[in-house]
């Protein structure tokens, strides 16, 4: 009995030294850390930013455009010599000193509903000829010119059914994107977890075998065991130091993984605490379907997906034939001063209609058009698999989940009988009633079993936080994960 309080307090040192000194993490602990300041977040954070600012171009799209442009014919300013015909045909070489600036104001604004474009401009040029002080002013004050294709393709008109669609996607994207991040800081967090189990099984089994080491050197020195036994223990205890080295290592590895991850720069030693509180909540796999098809990116993905097969045939179609009206009108004139340019000004007015219809094309566009019906059938066949499997994602997860509930009961209830198992195969080892080989299997049945219940416990945090993921719905606090602005 002497012996079992020796083993006894060698342990409570042991586990003493491995967890004094250093700071206590909860999983909440590094899920928190890993959401605000792990480089995930901040990847996460910095594309959900560029989506935003990608929107807004596109809502500048349909908004009127103020420009000022430079509007000077040739160079602004030119002095050399240039070649003048004379009357008689031959070339003479002119000096040429002249300023010719000119500014174009224009404001243009789309039509979305028809996909033209309507122009209103304001032009002014400057002419002075320095060689012999001639000026004069040239311009449009005003000027309205409207460009509109007819039976064309309009893109502004498919653009405002897929871009807010697309846009509202990134958002939950983004609310996504926080699940895994939690998910895979959970997958981090027990990852170091069962690395420090492990050391701390290892120094357990050293500790006890080199205690078992020198019983069995006393037993062999009275002759009571014999040299295979206490070389079988010998081995054992050489194992139990191999391991404890392998043990520390993979602690140290899954620590600095999990520091990264988390976003810790200094190199302070810590310490997990075990995650023993399991929520309670029930779930069905109607219910998770109805969160996942309200919240997901997916779901609506679907939606986006069909629209742009259809905008590809709507294309197509459009570009079959070519043709488009311009008209403009506007005041134009010329004087000696910016007001003369006002003073009964001449009326400016164009229209044109351009096309371009092919007469004989062999087929070429018919063959485009068919592409593109044919594109957007497979596209529905595609879309339709990818609804089933989204659900099927979903009720295999919500199945798993109940079973991986079950599991930790089962584990945890296995690694309480096996550490009483170990205990009563020790005090039997050290009263002589059983040999080193049947302790030996209760050692390794104890160590299966603690590890066993780590990875059960893993298996369903990780499968809680990927429930989270695929359907934006915390089951445990029975609130939404996503609200829509």
């Amino acid at each position: 009995m002497n012996n079992f309080k020796y083993i006894i307090l060698i342990t409570a040192v042991v586990f003493s030294f491995s967890t004094s000194a250093q700071e206590k993490f909860s999983m909440e602990d590094v899920v928190s850390r890993a959401l605000t300041q792990s480089p995930a977040f901040k990847q996460a954070e910095t594309r959900k930013e560029n989506r935003y600012w990608q929107y807004r171009y596109f809502k500048t799209n349909y908004n009127p455009q103020l420009r000022m442009s430079s509007n000077n014919a040739g160079s602004l300013y030119n002095n050399s010599f240039t070649p003048v015909r004379q009357p008689d045909g031959s070339i003479r070489y002119l000096p040429l000193n002249q300023l010719n600036p000119g500014v174009n104001f224009g404001l243009q604004q789309p039509i979305q509903w028809t996909g033209g474009m309507i122009y209103v401009n304001s032009t002014y040029n400057y002419f002075n000829n320095i060689t012999d002080d001639t000026r004069q002013w040239n311009g449009a004050p005003f000027n309205i010119f409207v460009n509109q294709p007819l039976f064309a393709f309009n893109p502004y008109k498919w653009d405002r059914k897929i871009e807010p669609i697309r846009y509202e996607e990134s958002k939950r994207e983004y609310a996504e994107s926080m699940e895994q991040i939690s998910s895979e800081a959970v997958g981090a967090f027990f990852n170091v977890l069962q690395a420090q189990i492990n050391s701390q099984i290892a120094k357990f089994n050293l500790a006890n075998n080199d205690t078992i080491y020198k019983i069995e050197q006393g037993r062999y020195n009275i002759g009571t065991t014999s040299q295979d036994k206490l070389l079988q223990v010998e081995l054992q205890l050489l194992r139990s130091r191999q391991d404890v080295a392998q043990a520390d290592l993979d602690l140290q590895t899954a620590s600095l993984q999990l520091r990264t991850f988390i976003g810790l720069r200094n190199n302070e030693r810590f310490d997990l605490n075990l995650p023993d509180a399991i929520p309670q909540f029930d779930i069905t796999e109607e219910e998770a379907l109805q969160f996942a098809r309200q919240n997901r990116a997916a779901f609506i993905a679907f939606e986006r997906r069909k629209i742009e097969a259809e905008q590809a045939v709507a294309q197509a179609r459009g570009e079959r034939y070519q043709v488009g009206l311009t008209a403009s009108y506007g005041t134009n004139n010329v004087g000696g001063a910016l007001g003369d340019l006002y003073q009964n000004p001449a009326r400016q007015q164009m229209a044109n209609v351009t096309f371009n219809v092919p007469l004989v094309d062999w087929g070429r566009r018919k063959a485009l058009m068919r592409t593109a019906i044919a594109n957007k059938r497979l596209n529905d066949y595609v879309i339709a698999q990818d609804e089933v499997t989204f659900e099927q994602e979903i009720v295999t997860q919500v199945r798993q989940f109940e079973m991986l509930r079950l599991q930790i009961e089962i584990t945890k209830k296995a690694d309480e009988v096996a550490q009483q198992r170990y205990m009563v195969a020790q005090n039997r080892y050290l009263i002589g009633k059983i040999d080193i080989t049947n302790l030996n299997i209760a050692l390794n049945e104890k160590d299966t079993a603690k590890r066993s219940y780590i990875e059960a416990l893993k298996s369903f945090w990780t499968a809680y936080y990927d429930l989270r993921r695929l359907t934006l719905y915390d089951f445990a606090g029975k609130r939404l994960l996503y609200l829509a602005d």
